[in-house]
């Protein structure tokens, strides 16, 4: 097998993890190589400069090599300013991360997908609509990564009705139910990202929840512990 050699990557670090003592493994978000794992040599010395820059939401751009699966990070450095996520959106974004991590596998391309999870961190940072912005990167990743919902026709094929309620069936869609959990209107706002109205961001947050964890099989989501044990404590403070 020849050697890789990526020059010049744009990318965000997801997670990373010491290595014996000086060293880092990296999970990193690529936009033309998907989600890669890079070895990153000597980073944690005390003269390294790199080390600052391996941080998650801070845009980079790497040059990387290797044969085998983990790639040889050879060269780092910052392609925009950090992104600073205040308060509550730093969770959001660890949150962002974490759902890449799941959804992604390694070496996938997905362009798309770098390029929304790149607008989805700029939102956050500049404060806007937190729980608006992470509904419309949960429906973008999940439509990248072939999971895509039909939100706009009924099981049947049929278009939605605003009025009336559907339930969700798992592997065939929605099906008309007048104790349905999720109303038409608010089916139809979610398909066009309009989150606007308290009511569909509460049954798009509902709805994602149950797709997202259909997928994930009883694998848990850490950061949403986390954000859910921060709001309790805001809510009790």
């Amino acid at each position: 097998m020849t050697a890789e050699t990526v020059s010049l990557q744009p990318a965000f670090v997801l997670r990373r993890q010491p290595y014996r003592e000086t060293s880092l493994i990296l999970d990193v978000l690529t936009r033309d190589h998907g989600r890669v794992p890079l070895l990153a040599k000597g980073v944690r010395k005390a003269k390294s400069k790199t080390l600052a820059l391996l941080q998650p939401f801070v845009p980079l751009a790497l040059s990387y090599l290797g044969k085998s699966a983990l790639k040889t990070l050879t060269h780092a450095e910052a392609s925009a300013a950090p992104l600073s996520l205040p308060g509550l959106a730093v969770y959001c974004g660890f949150y962002a991360n974490e759902l890449v991590g799941c959804f992604l596998h390694q070496h996938d391309p997905h362009p798309e997908l770098f390029a929304d999870y790149h607008q989805c961190l700029r939102r956050l940072a500049a404060g806007l609509a937190l729980a608006a912005t992470l509904r419309g990167f949960e429906l973008a990743l999940l439509r990248h990564c072939g999971y895509g919902l039909q939100l706009a026709v009924d099981s049947h094929g049929q278009a939605l009705i605003g009025r009336q309620r559907y339930r969700l069936e798992e592997n065939n869609g929605f099906q008309a139910d007048d104790q349905g959990m999720y109303s038409g209107a608010a089916l139809l706002a979610i398909s066009n990202n309009e989150f606007h109205h308290p009511n569909v961001l509460g049954e798009a947050k509902r709805l994602l929840r149950t797709v997202i964890d259909g997928h994930l099989q009883g694998r848990p989501l850490h950061s949403r512990s986390v954000i859910n044990q921060v709001l309790k404590t805001h809510e009790h403070s």
